[in-house]
């Protein structure tokens, strides 16, 4: 598997740590990609999505160990893995995706994962990027795709992701029992999988909508704004905009 910059930034920050028993707290396939190549002692991943639990079961496949689980569940239930711990948590683009299952909790997260961490708290994420319009052409192109996306989720009764910038994570972090220990931004360089991605999203919300004039007309404008944004990837090789961030905290 080909390293992404945040986990190649874990994994330095780790150094000759072990993982010990892990907690993928918002599990995807991205994530669980990665974590069967690390060495740990068990990896308990959780999810609140069905769909998300389907697609980590394909991932994984038959590489899944006997003291290994994946849990459908929200973090807003209190009982919830309730007096576990784990030596290493990950919340890889959590605080993003919590939107749309526990609008607001972002604030909660952290606290909500305090007494799971036993040693280590990674978290990823993006600096927001649907909040003003860039002066750049990638930046505008990135910024309509997003605008897009929302709408369409929004339209069709759905909570879009809601991402922060990492001030806000290490000083929400810190309000909620850990210290940063380190923490870093990753220019984004997007490609053709990432516009596809989120076009194709928009489309099986936009059949469910009862307005099909409405429908047919954003679907219309999903397909403009891809063959823009691919032909600025052909001709200059990505969306060079924006970042992520990626943040080490220790409990204290």
């Amino acid at each position: 598997m080909r390293r992404t910059a945040l986990f190649s930034f874990i994994e330095a920050v780790q150094g000759e740590t072990p993982f010990g028993r892990v907690l993928d707290a918002g599990t995807g396939d991205r994530s669980m990609r990665w974590l069967m190549t690390l060495d740990t002692e068990s990896i308990t991943a959780v999810t609140a999505a069905p769909a998300h639990a389907a697609l980590v079961k394909r991932t994984v496949g038959d590489r899944f160990r006997p003291k290994d689980r994946l849990l459908v569940g929200n973090w807003t239930r209190k009982n919830l893995l309730a007096g576990e711990q784990f030596d290493t948590v990950l919340a890889d683009y959590l605080l993003g995706a919590i939107e749309g299952f526990a609008p607001f909790f972002q604030t909660s997260i952290f606290a909500r994962l305090r007494p799971l961490t036993a040693k280590r708290l990674y978290v990823t994420g993006m600096e927001p990027y649907v909040v003003k319009k860039p002066d750049d052409d990638a930046g505008t192109l990135i910024w309509e795709i997003g605008r897009y996306r929302d709408s369409c989720l929004m339209l069709a009764g759905q909570q879009p992701y809601r991402e922060f910038p990492l001030e806000w994570v290490v000083g929400q972090l810190k309000r909620s029992g850990f210290k940063a220990t380190a923490a870093r931004k990753f220019p984004l360089n997007l490609n053709a999988k990432f516009v596809n991605g989120q076009i194709d999203m928009c489309r099986p919300h936009l059949e469910r909508l009862a307005d099909k004039a409405l429908a047919k007309s954003l679907a219309a404008h999903g397909e403009d704004l891809r063959g823009r944004a691919l032909a600025f990837i052909e001709a200059n090789g990505s969306l060079s905009h924006g970042f992520a961030h990626a943040v080490a905290a220790d409990p204290v």
